[in-house]
């Protein structure tokens, strides 16, 4: 056995650490996603920043903002930001796991309402921008070949224009509705982000660390896979299955399963889409069938 193979078969000295937001809109639905996973957090203390994860992790509550910078330091193995946070952060050492899917929203430019200018490749050179996102702002002026100045903020950005601390803002943007009450208009997207699980790049290249990340990400993927499936049961005439099949396909087809009676049923069993379980009801309540039962899923593997 080489070296290598004996530090990647050793035991880990403590358990891997996950670096999870503390507050803000990623922070309830990320520890509502790993104690639905099974990974409850368990906290020493109110208001302590550090709990148990269950033998094999740790989680340790920080700034999602600061998440890149845990990780690329080697505070933390693993962590839950949003992409917007990752791709400011401009860290090459934070490899992507997981699109978690939560936390929807968009990096949008936007412009003061009776401003003429309707797409960001309008503005001229010069164009002051109030931002949070300087870095990904930046960038984006650059691929359009206009020369910005950035007016970097930390709070609300929405106030900057018409303080003319700003021309215009890059900011998040979730309906857009705060952009309006304050008399703004968005002219274009610059990226849409989500909720990532993120990795450091040392931590997938340590087998171990790297098995154990990959379960982890299995366990996640599994919830929100079947957040948007559910488990239909109904019997359905026997002389009904070709048309039942096309109404519920399933994973690799519905079950069938025998009714004791006169041979006339059978029990259909599938997983459907959780979006269009009330057409499916009305398909199959249309080919007669009965006892129809719609159930959650807590888990769904591929």
């Amino acid at each position: 056995m080489t070296d290598d193979q004996k530090r990647n078969d050793a035991p880990r000295s403590r358990p891997i650490r996950i670096a999870l937001p503390n507050k803000g809109r990623l922070a309830d639905r990320a520890l509502e996603l790993f104690e639905q996973a099974g990974l409850r957090a368990q906290f020493r203390a109110d208001r302590a920043l550090v709990a148990s994860l269950g033998p094999d992790f740790q989680a340790i509550f920080v700034r999602s903002s600061d998440i890149p910078e845990y990780l690329a330091d080697g505070a933390a193995e693993i962590g839950v930001t949003g992409a917007d946070l990752v791709a400011e952060s401009g860290r090459e050492e934070i490899v992507e796991i997981l699109n978690l899917g939560f936390g929807r929203c968009r990096l949008a430019v936007a412009v003061r309402d009776e401003s003429p200018v309707r797409r960001a490749s309008m503005l001229p050179a010069g164009t002051r921008v109030a931002t949070s996102f300087p870095r990904i702002a930046r960038r984006y002026f650059e691929g359009l070949g206009t020369e910005i100045v950035i007016a970097p903020v930390t709070g609300a950005a929405e106030i900057a224009p018409h303080l003319g601390v700003a021309d215009v803002i890059v900011d998040l943007v979730s309906t857009g509705s705060t952009l309006r009450v304050n008399g703004l208009r968005e002219v274009d997207t610059i990226m849409v982000s989500t909720a990532r699980l993120v990795a450091s790049r040392t931590a997938v290249e340590d087998e171990p660390t790297k098995r154990a990340i990959d379960d982890l990400a299995t366990a996640l993927e599994s919830v929100l896979r079947a957040a948007q499936k559910r488990y239909l049961m109904s019997n359905v005439p026997r002389d009904k299955l070709d048309e039942v099949r096309e109404v519920i396909p399933g994973l690799s087809g519905p079950t069938i399963v025998e009714v004791m009676d006169d041979g006339a049923w059978v029990a259909a069993h599938a997983v459907v889409d959780a979006d269009r379980v009330y057409q499916t009801i009305a398909r199959l309540k249309e080919l007669g069938a009965e006892g129809i039962l719609v159930t959650r899923i807590e888990r769904l593997m591929p």
